[in-house]
């Protein structure tokens, strides 16, 4: 059995992520390998996973040995791999549109936006890299906004004729003229806007399932999201967060009992704290009503490094998309997608998508 080779846009906090968990589980035993939902799908492990091509736009990381580039500025999350081989696989200069906001300019240390000198690659020197790479799947690592990029790359994965998995809130596998055109061309998607394995949005859905469960009245709530990485740099504008609090709000309101009027659910990133780097603070308030309307109210505060938990459910992901490939299944990877993202085509309660998946990878259900 060989490996799966991927490519990654945006060599960023979570590609560094990744590319370490990778490589710390490469020499694990299954009973050793702590903090992944599966050790094996499909017959593949972690370590089956390699990278064949990369693109990014910063200066201090096109040109780079990925496993190099992968722990420049302004990359800031934690090492937890100390000793990563040089791959021989090269960052390459991407294209740029809407993957860097205007404000980010302003900001002149070292945690901020170079750009590269060199020219920005077409759609023809993107494909021909993941043809000549070998790449099978594409893995979408792009700022939050970045919208005109994110459908750039799909379109790249679709040229290429290589599997899509969307880990930012843009919406592609959940956009019905998207999920045809990969569906037409027999390339699975996953996606869209990767859940942490234990974050801020799984946390809350949980939470506001057990209310439900238990005949609570949910009556109002919030999420509050604090970090310092690029990511909460970037959503500083705005404008660039339509899309983020939308796939948010949706993942909690989905499994509410009743949905609950705009003004009583606050979900989205919040601020910018430079000191907290890649750490992730998250504030979540619940009110409701029990028996015999006695109100109540509940309020939680998790901190978590934010890239690492969210390249222990690409991992999987990754390996869900490589049985996709490999069963010839063209379009939206319907299970994989609701259990991995927050907001897929196809909504369900964690403990119905957990089921999904799991016959998916058994080969029980076709997708």
């Amino acid at each position: 059995m060989g490996g799966i080779r991927i490519a990654i846009a945006g060599v960023g906090n979570c590609a560094s992520s990744l590319l370490q968990g990778i490589e710390y589980y490469k020499d694990k035993k299954k009973e050793q390998a702590v903090g992944l939902m599966h050790w094996e799908i499909g017959g593949y492990k972690p370590g089956d996973i390699e990278v064949a091509a990369a693109f990014d736009i910063d200066k201090r990381k096109v040109g780079k040995d990925i496993n190099e580039a992968i722990f420049e500025r302004p990359n800031c999350t934690a090492v937890f791999c100390n000793n990563m081989p040089k791959t021989g696989v090269k960052v390459r200069m991407g294209r740029v549109l809407d993957g860097i906001s205007e404000h980010m300019k302003e900001y002149k240390d070292d945690y901020t936006f170079i750009p590269s000198d060199e020219p920005e690659a077409t759609g023809k020197d993107v494909v021909r890299e993941l043809k000549e790479s070998g790449a099978e799947i594409l893995l979408n690592y792009l700022p939050v906004g970045s919208e005109a990029g994110s459908r750039f790359y799909a379109e790249c994965a679709l040229e290429a004729g290589i599997g899509f998995v969307n880990n930012i809130p843009v919406f592609i596998a959940s956009n019905p003229e998207w999920a045809k055109k990969f569906e037409d061309k027999k390339i699975p998607i996953i996606g869209d806007d990767i859940k942490a394995q234990l974050g801020a949005t799984i946390t809350h859905r949980i939470l506001t399932d057990l209310f439900k469960k238990r005949g609570v009245k949910l009556e109002r709530t919030y999420q509050l999201n604090t970090g310092g990485n690029t990511d909460f740099l970037n959503m500083l504008n705005r404008r660039r967060l339509a899309s983020k609090k939308e796939s948010k709000t949706e993942a909690v309101q989905s499994v509410t009992a009743h949905k609950l009027n705009e003004r009583n659910i606050h979900i989205g990133p919040s601020d910018y704290v430079p000191w907290q780097n890649d750490n992730k603070v998250c504030f979540i308030r619940m009110e409701g009503k029990l028996f015999g309307d006695v109100p109540m109210n509940l309020e939680l505060r998790l901190s978590v490094e934010d890239s690492p938990n969210s390249a222990g459910v690409a991992i999987d992901a990754i390996r869900c998309c490589k049985l996709g490939l490999e069963r010839g299944i063209g379009g939206v990877l319907y299970s994989p997608s609701a259990y991995f993202a927050k907001h897929p085509p196809r909504q369900y309660t964690d403990d119905e998508a957990y089921l999904m998946t799991e016959e998916f990878i058994q080969g029980k259900c076709a997708r």
